[in-house]
């Protein structure tokens, strides 16, 4: 049933949201040099590997570390990455994964293929199973103002209580979140 909803919604919104997106993408092109899209090595689930895309918020030569493990993250920002971030529409792409059944649209927010902590963690709490998605239950919690631990502790507490119901809860949430821009630093 979860797979039927994302793969119906994410085309829904995919279908609604076209030029938003195109224009999106030609706008990142061109106010930085590069692709309009970053391609990712991301953790899914049972940490499969899978590659994610994003709307490019950083310069082409910027580590592909988490962002807070930059020095300064605002330094290697594009001209509209900061807007970007701020506003998630950076995120949109992600369609494309949860179309694919890479994502869902609710789950544990799929780690970088090197946040060797994390993902150990979420392997030994049993959170791996999950479908990694858009949002979770640790986005509307505080999202990157969150250490690992308690991100995934909030991850156990959506494996225990996954169900249709709250995962609408979380999506009407993280809409409110994304419209307050609440929870994100950088």
């Amino acid at each position: 049933m979860k797979r039927l909803f994302d793969f119906v919604l994410s085309l829904l919104v995919a279908v609604l949201l076209i030029i938003p997106i195109v224009l999106l993408a030609i706008t990142v092109r061109l106010t930085s040099k590069g692709s309009a899209l970053y391609w990712s090595d991301r953790v899914g689930q049972d940490n499969q590997i899978f590659k994610m895309p994003k709307f490019r918020s950083m310069k082409v030569d910027t580590p592909a570390v988490a962002t807070h493990l930059l020095e300064d993250p605002k330094s290697v920002l594009t001209p509209i990455g900061d807007f970007l971030r701020k506003s998630s529409l950076d995120e949109l792409p992600q369609l494309w994964c949860i179309l694919k059944g890479d994502m869902s649209f609710v789950g544990p927010r799929p780690a970088l293929y090197n946040q060797d902590d994390l993902i150990a963690l979420r392997t030994e709490k049993g959170v791996h199973v999950l479908p990694v998605g858009l949002t979770g239950w640790a986005q509307v919690n505080g999202r990157d103002e969150l250490p690992i631990p308690q991100k995934v502790d909030l991850d156990v507490e959506y494996l225990k209580r996954q169900s249709f119901f709250f995962d609408m809860y979380i999506l009407w949430l993280t809409f409110i979140k994304v419209i307050r821009r609440d929870g994100v630093s950088h």
